[in-house]
This record gives structure tokens, C-alpha cells and sequence, in this order.
């Protein structure tokens, strides 16, 4: 293998992004050295670049969404080779603790992830161990690829959710995740299914995903939009994608009795302050839903039946990263996806 030159989009301080250079190593083992064609902003790359991440202090590489053809494989790689097209699953599992031992890897107590060792994917190449690296789909683009991750989460928040046939469901955050949320829940065989946002164009693209209500949060209340929708029932359950103290109370408040709130969405500040007498006159429940265990293989399985590519608004070079990440924070551009390509 000729010597090959990375470039590695890092995040140095809030609102500042630079590159690191770095010699590309050789596969061994079970490692897969993969060329990146398209990488994918998530929102918790949005959280690093403001330095409000929880769990990823700077300075920090960033990107996790992303797909890209095998360059060169490990000996002991056995069901990939070089020249497939790929996306990888980002998180790296200790393979050791119970949850871990008992299949329950999204649960493992030592998680992490490729970016938040120093391997992000807003990058020219990177290396993948093979039990994460997924192939993709013969009529799948490498943008669509990118978006296999973001699927995931998607998938594993609804599967957690167990969104039975001729439930209503609320999905607070018109953003990827939430409108995937929503897509999935619909062919889930929830019959109504309402997105809040403040973005007409974001809610214009959840109907055409599969939402049957939008609510502008801008334009109406939402907890009395709910109750006009409910007939004041209430929704059978909702999902939070925004991860602030206003959105969790209306996923909790929207919710019938007994009913189920999912929250999704990404906690800059970890403390807020909620009503906490409805768990009791209401026995609501409420769960947590991060991540992915066992979902790329579903997220592969239904993506030819979703148009992934309408999610994507923006698409830049790498070396436009840092106009990238600034485009996704300026709501006047009603960015939903942004695409890096390197």
C-alpha cells in the first residue's frame, strides 16, 4: 500500500475547526482501511462544535455518519474485501463487561466511539474493525450510506418504543432523527403521527416522509394543539429529539395516562426541572434511548423503503467543514442534512 496522507476535521475550541495530518497505517487483523465518500453532520457534532458536548470535551475530532469503499483489509478480515462499498457502526464495545457478554453491546459499560478517540470521520480515510463495518445495499448511494447511522438511531428509539398498530405518537424535533422517528413509526403502524417544529420546510418534509400532522411550534401551542388532536386524550407516545427542559415537559405532558415518552434528543445542560407529580396521577413512563445494539442490520433492511436522500439540504467539501457546521446552526437555512464530501 503506498503511503497515504489523512486529513482529520477537528473541533479545537467552540465554533473553531482545524485539520490534523496523519500518516495512514496499514490494516492488520480484523481492521478495514476504508476511503471516505460522504460524511453526514450529526447534531452531536453540533453539541462538540459549540463545546457543549457531555461527553466529548475539546479539543475533539468529529463525524460518525459516513460510508466509503475498502481500500485494504487485516489477515484475518474474512467477509469484507477491498473494493466494497460500506458505512461502518461507530461505537467501540469492550466485549468484556455483562452487558457486553450477554449480546447487550449497545449497553456496555466502557462504550465509546470512533470520534471520541481521535478518529472522526470528517476525514479522507479511516479504519474500522470488521464486526462494524456493514456493506451497503448495490442500489444505495454513498450519500444515502452516510445516513445509515442516523437511521439506526431512529430505529432502535422506535423499537424501544414498540409503537403498536393504531397508536398516535408525538415526535418533538423536526430535525434528521425526528423525521426518521417519525417515517419509521408510521410503518410501524402508528396511525397518526404528529411532528413539532419551527421550521415550515422541516415540517413540509415530515408529511412527505410519512408524519400526518405537523405542529409550528412558533404558530400554536403545542400542548393545546395535542388536545385538539387527542380530542384530549392524549398521545399514546412521545418521542423528545431536541434535548432541552421545554421539549421534555411537553413529551411528558402530552402523553395519556399510562402512556410512554422516549427522549432521544442530546442534554447540553444534564439538569432540568420537571413535573414530577404526573408520574404518579398519570403513571406515565419515561425512557432514555441512545445509540444502536442490533439496529444497522434493521436500519439496512428498511432503508430502500425510505427517501433518504430528501434529507439532504447541503452539501460541502471538506475543506468547507467549518461553513458546514456553521450552516447547520443558522436556522435561516433550514438545514436538516449536511454532506461533507473529502
Amino acid at each position: 500500500m503506498e503511503c497515504l496522507s489523512n486529513k482529520i476535521g477537528r473541533v479545537y475550541e467552540p465554533g473553531k475547526v482545524d485539520f490534523l495530518e496523519r500518516t495512514v497505517n496499514k490494516p492488520k487483523g480484523n481492521e478495514v482501511l476504508i476511503k471516505i465518500k460522504s460524511s453526514s453532520i450529526c447534531g452531536s457534532d453540533l453539541h462538540i462544535f459549540k463545546g457543549k458536548h457531555p461527553s466529548a470535551p475539546l479539543p475533539a475530532t468529529i463525524g460518525h455518519e459516513f460510508s466509503g469503499e475498502v481500500l485494504e483489509i487485516g489477515d484475518k478480515v474474512k467477509n469484507i474485501a477491498a473494493g466494497d462499498r460500506v458505512t461502518v457502526e461507530p461505537c467501540i464495545v469492550c466485549g468484556e463487561c455483562v452487558a457486553c457478554r450477554t449480546g447487550n453491546y449497545g449497553y456496555c459499560e466502557n462504550i465509546t466511539y470512533t470520534y471520541r478517540i481521535g478518529d472522526g470521520a470528517m476525514a479522507n480515510y479511516i479504519i474500522a474493525l470488521e464486526p462494524y463495518v456493514y456493506k451497503l445495499p448495490d442500489n444505495m448511494s454513498y450519500d444515502e450510506g452516510a445516513l445509515i447511522e442516523p437511521l439506526s438511531v431512529a430505529a432502535h428509539a422506535v423499537r424501544r418504543a414498540d409503537i403498536k398498530l393504531g397508536e398516535k405518537v408525538l415526535v418533538i424535533g423536526g430535525g434528521a432523527i425526528g423525521i426518521l422517528i417519525a417515517a419509521l413509526s408510521k410503518r410501524s403502524g402508528a396511525a397518526e403521527v404528529a411532528v413539532v417544529d419551527s421550521n415550515d420546510y422541516r415540517l413540509e418534509l415530515a408529511l412527505e416522509m410519512g408524519a400526518t400532522h405537523v405542529i409550528n411550534r412558533k404558530k400554536e401551542d403545542v400542548l393545546e394543539a395535542v388536545n385538539s388532536l387527542t380530542h384530549g386524550c392524549g398521545m399514546d407516545k412521545s418521542f423528545e429529539c431536541v434535548g432541552v427542559e421545554e421539549t421534555f415537559i411537553q413529551a411528558m405532558m402530552s402523553i395519556k395516562k399510562n402512556g410512554l415518552a422516549t427522549i432521544v434528543g442530546i442534554f447540553e445542560n444534564p439538569y432540568i426541572t420537571i413535573p414530577a407529580t404526573r408520574f404518579i396521577t398519570h403513571e406515565i413512563r419515561v425512557q432514555g434511548s441512545q445509540g444502536y445494539c442490533w439496529d444497522f442490520p434493521v436500519a439496512l433492511s428498511v432503508a430502500g423503503t425510505i427517501p433518504l436522500k430528501k434529507l439532504i439540504t447541503h452539501k460541502f467539501p471538506l475543506d468547507k467543514l467549518q461553513e458546514g457546521l456553521e450552516t447547520c446552526l443558522d436556522r435561516s437555512k433550514a438545514a436538516v442534512k449536511v454532506i461533507i464530501k473529502p
